[in-house]
């Protein structure tokens, strides 16, 4: 298609569309065609909100004037509506994780390996500011060779509704592991290139999402039921990478610990802390010109939404008709295996190859 020409996109998942919503879809041109989900009064708020169609099945979608969709549905759904979308020959943004299980993940990829058009999958974090500058200063080898990463995303308190899709294992997958650790993970392996992981191991828990006395401040989602909690609220993890590369893990929905979203990158030559709660970014250099000396600098970014840095180059890629070359299914299926590895590893009490 032609550059000029606005993509014309569909969404799937109107009641969990998140930060896909048309409010916040980027700037360049494109024409919402309409969006699906299974619940009327979702399509009612969304038809009515952006005059817009809305449908009660993804064949009707795919079968309109579409160019492309965004999948934002339950994770145990990602399967289903991206193979389809796939088959028709549409390109895809696909929110993470891949798929709700290790399993799912592949057939996505498959499919995605033998279709016409392609999938982008929402690691949306990759597009932060100062994620791009870390990479940009590992390409020019400032890092040297990059060994470790320490990647936390904690919250004190912040289970997304007890009760609600993210708390079901049968739908979800996982807990906070494959919620938020997903980012964190994901990002991990994307400061170290993507090296192939030979081992995990992992510890998982299960401690607040039951309990009467759960105690917060504000909640994610809506609190519905307090019983309804079969995933993990906290996990912790080691990855070993084949050429010696590591990665440390701290993720939690809630613990009894202040909040932490850093991200430690440790080079031969220099390292970083990126704190993704706040986009701040700190190098930490060695030096010998003039006298010993440590030298730590604050870089400062402008900030800017990186959903809609996503969503650019997705539909760059629509418009080209070239699948980009970066979030893509094989990494995402990485990322999935790791999750899974961590699972396994804590069901059977000891680390686990992959």
């Amino acid at each position: 298609m032609s550059s000029s020409e606005p993509v014309r996109v569909g969404l799937v998942g109107l009641g969990n569309i998140g930060h896909y919503h048309a409010d916040r879809i980027t700037d360049m041109p494109h024409e919402i065609v309409g969006g699906v989900d299974i619940n009327p009064d979702a399509r009612a708020r969304f038809a009515e909100k952006y005059d817009t169609r809305s449908f009660e099945s993804y064949e009707e979608l795919y079968e309109s004037d579409v160019d492309a969709v965004i999948v934002t549905t339950p994770n145990k759904f990602h399967e289903e509506y991206a193979v389809a979308a796939l088959d028709a020959g549409l390109d895809v943004l696909l929110e993470k994780p891949l798929a709700h299980t290790l399993e799912s993940a592949e057939r996505v990829a498959e499919a995605a390996r033998n279709a016409d058009g392609f999938c982008m999958v929402g690691f949306h974090n990759r597009f932060r500011n100062p994620v791009e500058i870390i990479k940009g200063y590992q390409q020019e080898g400032r890092f040297g060779q990059t060994r470790h990463v320490e990647a936390n995303f904690i919250r004190r308190r912040g289970i997304p509704g007890r009760g609600s899709w993210f708390t079901n294992r049968d739908v979800a997958g996982g807990g906070a592991l494959i919620d938020i650790g997903v980012h964190a993970i994901d990002l991990a392996l994307h400061f170290h290139d993507f090296p192939e992981v030979v081992e995990v191991s992992g510890a998982v828990r299960s401690q607040f999402g039951d309990r009467d006395d759960y105690t917060y401040l504000e909640m994610w989602g809506e609190d519905t039921q307090s019983g309804t909690f079969t995933v993990d609220d906290s996990v912790t993890a080691f990855v070993r990478c084949a050429d010696g590369r590591t990665i440390s893990l701290e993720v939690a929905w809630a613990a009894n610990r202040d909040s932490n979203e850093e991200f430690f990158i440790r080079g031969t030559q220099a390292g970083a802390r990126f704190d993704k709660h706040d986009d701040s970014l700190t190098l930490y250099e060695t030096s010998m010109v003039g006298a010993d000396h440590f030298s730590d600098s604050d870089v400062e970014t402008r900030q800017e939404d990186p959903h809609k840095a996503e969503q650019r180059v997705f539909f760059e890629a629509v418009q080209e008709g070239v699948a980009p070359g970066r979030n893509t299914v094989d990494q995402a299926l990485s990322v999935q295996r790791v999750i899974d590895g961590i699972y396994r590893s804590a069901e059977q009490g000891g680390s686990v190859e992959l």
